[in-house]
């Protein structure tokens, strides 16, 4: 608990109903946050999901009588679920307080924009470079005899995945911050299975890649080997300040 004389100390029920208040106002974010976005969908669809295909030069094809529908949702989703992820981690922060000291509180802001700019740094990432060499190994892959003509389904599926799994995986930094402040990791037990580490990021960017080719699996093990080691240095950051 929180080291302030002043504060008393939160009992079981207590922190159910902080859970509870941290959960609505999480989902009335992502709510506000999916409304904007779908306000700005058919941008976003024309000009941003859409061009990777029209740079690949090959054909999307809706299979479902509401697929068209079903994608704008899911898109105006995605997007809400990026612009309330601000409110969703200072949530988090608030209620996890109780348990930090109190000069430990007043890393709120920065934890706040360092997990924002993080995620938008791996969706950035995922974008720019890990999407258009994906599609065009799997457009490029196979004879020429058969004409690549993608599901829609399929393809925004792709894009959310690749885009998505980036930004999480950029967010190792700040939870490495996060963990190391609450006690739970530290730099030398980060160096110390640096190599169990390699083998549980190999895997994870296994799963987290949209496709089985291992041209994109490496492509996310990269980045994820260099934030590992990112980790550990604000891991040794975050340790000294405490």
């Amino acid at each position: 608990m929180s080291d302030d004389n002043n504060e008393k100390e939160m009992s079981f029920l207590d922190h159910l109903e902080e859970l509870r208040k941290a959960i609505l106002k999480s989902l009335f974010g992502l709510v506000i946050g999916t409304a904007i976005s779908f306000i700005f969908v058919n941008f976003f669809v024309d000009k941003v999901l859409l061009l990777p295909a029209k740079m690949s030069n090959f054909k999307l094809q809706n299979l479902r009588p509401f697929g068209q529908l079903m994608m704008y949702f899911q898109v105006a989703l995605v997007g809400g679920l990026m612009l309330s992820l601000p409110v969703i981690v200072y949530q988090l922060w608030k209620f996890v307080a109780p348990a930090l000291h109190k000069n430990e509180k007043r890393y709120v802001k920065s934890v706040v924009f360092f997990t924002t700019l993080c995620f938008i740094t791996g969706t950035a990432f995922g974008y720019f470079i890990m999407l258009p060499i994906t599609l065009k190994f799997a457009a490029g892959f196979g004879t020429v005899a058969i004409e690549n003509n993608f599901a829609l389904d399929e393809y925004i599926s792709i894009i959310i995945n690749i885009i998505v799994a980036a930004g999480l995986v950029f967010e190792l930094p700040v939870l490495s911050f996060f963990f190391t402040k609450l006690g739970i990791l530290s730099p030398k037990l980060m160096r110390k299975y640096w190599r169990h580490s390699i083998v549980v990021i190999m895997i994870l960017a296994a799963f987290l890649s949209p496709g089985t080719d291992p041209v994109s699996q490496l492509i996310l093990a990269v980045p994820l080997v260099f934030l590992y080691e990112l980790s550990i240095f604000v891991s040794k950051i975050a340790q000294r300040k405490s």
